[in-house]
């Protein structure tokens, strides 16, 4: 009897060797291959006549190979096949369609989705690169046919080449769900599913594959039918249920209650260097709330650029240095760490209490790593503040109370916190602070498991940015502009995307991912072939036309910027030598820093008034408006000025326009999810990001919402409605499906 988990290759017409090639694709069980859904489906009940077609429409159409033709142009070879229907007829075309010669015959049925565009013919029309497949022959309604027209017909992305392509795909499916009718599992209690007015599994499942007659196509397309809202909300409830149980289950450990009394709250103001913003205080008294709670604080400190998160931390290290307990604040770069050491003995200073500041980094020498150790073992440290070097087994603390981590760590860091704290003693609490403004879809999903605070408002003094877009052509008159403001004895910025030449292996290349046409011809050597070409072309085209920050360093010290102090700071200079310009710009030693993103997070420079970003289209929107915050930090008018080469996508076009259009960050960052997609959004895999078999986040926003909210209701109350018996089968899909494959849950 073939179930849910039966192995694939125990499923009939698959075998060893298939179920291999399945299995690259992540799919090892039945249950995995009956959620490979439809990425789209062809309306094959009622296809298009050839007479009613509009030009440029996509449309599904059912016709009658005519004839084929090779065509070898001086570009490239064009595989042209002409279809009909009764009298009327359509040409359709694929560039470099040598794969196709020989494919079809005369008088087969070929079933085809395309963009209908006008023809040179009098009233003819055509299809580029339409998607296609070839109908089988014959009158009998048998069961093949039966799957291939006369329907609304499922397309699925292929799991193998031609060979486990969609007509293989539908055909497995169908048998399976025949053999499991009646013996699908559910998953979700009934009460939930009838509350919501979902269908059960089993008939998600088959509507999603095979729908029936009537279903609307527009809601198919969308992924918006009952069915597929069913097995979406079922996927976004369970990694819910996982984050609601793993925030709960937090709850439970023993963490410090900190006092916050009149003692601490003196000690506060005694380091504060401004009045605080309406926002400051509020996100300050939910995270002090947090402190006082006996629970580890798990929160997350959320602030666009120059909000002012990093004093609003400070002030929570205070509270638990005061309570006796050490603090520790760990920064991604070693320049954000000196400088978060330096700026916090400048404020703590002021104090009376004589606070001991320790800074702890990989590139100190070993003596004053041994002295740094022994001073944090021994509890001779108040406030640590460091990189990765602090979570080295090595690094003991005497009595961690509070942990800050700041930017580039916000995933996979709080479990190596362990290596912080002593056997049975308190966990300490956790304030993860980021400058990336985040949807909140994306923080519902990737920090579904930390409370939040949003600094939603920027300190006094701080100053709009005056932000344009100008080609290479006016240089000329940006490099006025950067001479002029160091007249005035303000200093600027000039970024480059490259240290050097077009070397691939930069860790400062991070630009916004390659916009590309989207590939139609559903042939997969096709598909490789052309992204091979694509990718030859752009390294062939892109890397040389980069300037890169060494290079420029040079040419505007001899041309443009002649006689003004020039720095170059890149990535492959060492900490010493990171730091040594740092300070010098910092102190106006530099009139002109020439940098690589380097200087993207946290760098504050209030006389630096000018930012000039070389190859602006190259980079992404999160990172332009993190280099466009380096500016405007105090009370002088600033300028981001965003310098463009060559030709522009339409994409990049969106994203610079959107730069100059506003700065509000969180706006920016939703326009950035829906440009890139939540998969790229933060540009690594290691951003957490859960990979979804069916739910899309920008898609599905409303279903994850839903999701949050009846998680935390049946994890707050299981049995309000649901048995004993959907109870258990909710936390044994929990413990074992979810967290095989996110590790998220340790549901019991």
């Amino acid at each position: 009897m073939v179930l849910l988990d039966t192995p694939v290759q125990f499923v009939k017409g698959i075998g060893p060797q298939i179920a291999a090639m399945l299995g690259e694709k992540g799919i090892a069980t039945v249950e995995d291959l009956l959620y490979h859904l439809p990425f789209r489906y062809e309306d094959r009940l009622h296809p298009r006549a050839l007479s009613e077609l509009t030009p440029g429409e996509m449309a599904s159409v059912i016709a009658e190979v005519r004839g084929t033709v090779l065509l070898r142009t001086r570009s490239m070879p064009i595989f042209e096949m002409t279809v009909g229907q009764g009298t009327s007829s359509m040409k359709c075309m694929w560039f470099h369609g040598t794969y196709l010669e020989g494919k079809f015959k005369t008088g087969q049925m070929v079933a085809l989705y395309g963009k209908v565009e006008p023809s040179r013919s009098a009233r003819g029309f055509k299809m580029i690169q339409p998607q296609f497949e070839i109908l089988p022959e014959g009158e009998a309604e048998d069961e093949t046919r039966m799957l291939e027209v006369g329907r609304i017909t499922p397309v699925y992305e292929s799991l193998g080449g031609s060979r486990l392509a969609s007509r293989w795909i539908r055909r497995i499916i169908y048998h399976l769900l025949r053999h499991l009718e009646g013996h699908v599992p559910e998953t979700l209690p009934a009460a939930l599913l009838s509350r919501l007015e979902m269908p059960n599994r089993e008939e998600a499942l088959r509507c999603v594959h095979f729908p029936p007659p009537g279903t609307p196509m527009s809601h198919l397309q969308a992924s918006a039918t009952p069915a597929h809202r069913r097995l979406i909300f079922e996927e976004l409830f369970y990694l819910e249920c996982g984050l609601e149980l793993k925030r709960r289950k937090l709850q439970q450990r023993a963490g410090f209650a900190f006092e916050a009394n009149e003692k601490v709250r003196e000690a506060i103001r005694q380091i504060l260097p401004f009045h605080p913003t309406t926002a400051q205080k509020r996100v300050l008294a939910e995270i002090v709330a947090d402190m006082r709670k006996p629970a580890p604080m798990r929160r997350l400190l959320q602030g666009d650029v120059g909000s002012g998160k990093t004093i609003v931390a400070l002030q929570a290290m205070i509270v638990a240095i005061e309570n006796g307990c050490q603090a520790a604040l760990m920064a991604p770069t070693e320049i954000l760490a000196t400088q978060h050491y330096l700026a916090a003995r400048k404020l703590l200073e002021k104090s009376s209490r004589g606070y001991r500041v320790v800074l702890l980094t990989g590139s100190l020498d070993d003596d004053k790593k041994k002295l740094a150790r022994r001073r944090i073992f021994h509890g001779e440290a108040d406030l640590v503040i460091g990189t990765h070097a602090l979570i080295e087994e090595k690094v003991e603390f005497a009595n961690i109370g509070i942990v800050v981590v700041d930017e580039q760590h916000r995933f996979g860091v709080l479990q190596r916190f362990r290596l912080m704290k002593k056997p049975n003693a308190a966990e300490p609490d956790v304030l993860v602070m980021t400058a990336t403004p985040i949807p909140r879809t994306l923080s519902l999903s990737l920090y579904g498991d930390l409370d939040l605070s949003v600094l939603d408002e920027l300190p006094p003094g701080r100053t709009p940015i005056i932000t344009k877009q100008v080609s290479d052509e006016r240089a000329e008159d940006v490099w006025k502009v950067v001479r002029e403001q160091v007249r005035r004895g303000h200093q600027a910025y000039v970024v480059y995307p490259v240290i050097e030449g077009s070397k691939d292996d930069q860790p400062e290349l991070d630009f916004a991912p390659p916009e590309a046409e989207p590939e139609t011809e559903i042939d997969p050597k096709r598909a490789k072939k052309t992204a091979k070409a694509a990718k030859k072309s752009a390294s062939l085209f892109e890397k040389p036309s980069l300037k890169s920050a060494t290079e420029m360093y040079e040419n505007l010290q001899a041309t443009h910027l002649k006689g003004l102090r020039l720095g170059l700071l890149h990535g492959r200079l060492d900490a010493e030598e990171k730091e040594i310009i740092m300070r010098r710009f910092q102190r106006a030693d530099i009139d002109v820093l020439i940098s690589t993103t380097v200087i993207e997070v946290g760098v504050d420079v209030p006389n630096a008034s000018v930012m000039v970003i070389e190859h602006a289209e190259r980079f992404g929107l999160a990172q332009l408006h993190q280099l466009r915050g380096r500016v405007g930090r105090g009370a002088a008018k600033s300028y981001c000025i965003l310098m463009t080469g060559g030709k522009i996508s339409p994409a990049a076009e969106e994203r610079l326009a959107a730069m100059v259009r506003t700065q509000d960050g969180f706006e920016l960052a939703e326009l950035d999810l829906q440009l890139r997609g939540p998969g790229e959004f933060f540009g690594t895999r290691q951003a957490g990001l859960p990979d979804f078999r069916i739910a899309n986040l920008l898609r599905d926003r409303a279903l994850l919402e839903l999701a949050k909210q009846e998680s935390a209701r049946f994890v707050e109350s299981p049995s309000a409605e649901a048995t004993a018996d959907e109870r258990k089968r909710v936390w044994a899909r929990l413990r074992d499906a979810w967290q095989r494959r996110y590790g998220l849950v340790e549901a019991g």
